[in-house]
């Protein structure tokens, strides 16, 4: 189990610092961040959504946002694991393929329709379905869906995820863990961002 804060170790916060000064006044946002984590990252018990699962979701979603030392880090817990070497490769191809800007997506019909946007719909190339495997292709496109177009998921999105293998339990954790995903790289953006103006 990691004792040492994830966001501190992510945003380069050294014990003493001003930012380190800053996150303790929100001591209690900071456990709970960290407790977050542990129960989703490393888990006593890892149940249907393995680790390595964990790991290679978050290096895809994490890539998406773009390089930066969260990605570095799950691409790095994701080729730790056996098999994760071919994965990463796979995984960084996925990113390039998947990469736009968002939100997009259709509202349904009614004043907000005006914001409608079209946009990329994500799937995983047919060349790497094998290597990353059914659950995980489902995985790659319900967690492109969720950071690009949220506006547009439905029910046959979630059933998708069942068809290939997602048990309602995994599928919980599962956007329990892209939507920490996308807390986590705004803190630590936001951090390394007032690091760099106090320097």
């Amino acid at each position: 189990m990691s004792t040492k804060d994830i966001i501190d170790t992510l945003a380069g916060i050294e014990p003493g610092s001003a930012l380190d000064t800053i996150r303790a006044r929100r001591l209690q946002a900071r456990e709970n961040a960290q407790k977050s984590y542990l129960s989703l990252f490393e888990p006593i018990d890892a149940g249907e959504f393995s680790l390595a699962e964990r790991a290679a979701v978050a290096a895809f979603v994490t890539g998406l946002h773009g390089e930066s030392p969260v990605a570095a880090f799950y691409r790095g817990k994701l080729a730790a694991n056996a098999d994760g070497a071919a994965l990463v490769e796979a995984i960084t191809a996925e990113i390039e393929r998947g990469k736009t800007s968002g939100p997009y997506g259709a509202f349904p019909a009614g004043p907000l329709s005006i914001e409608n946007k079209a946009g990329l719909i994500y799937r995983v190339s047919a060349e790497r379905k094998a290597i990353l495997g059914a659950r995980l292709v489902a995985a790659f496109e319900h967690a492109h869906l969720l950071v690009f177009r949220p506006r547009d998921a439905a029910s046959s999105d979630m059933k998708a995820l069942l068809a290939a293998g997602w048990s309602n339990t995994g599928i919980v954790t599962f956007s329990q863990l892209v939507a920490f995903l996308s807390f986590q790289l705004r803190v630590v953006s936001g951090l390394r961002t007032l690091a760099a103006a106090n320097a």
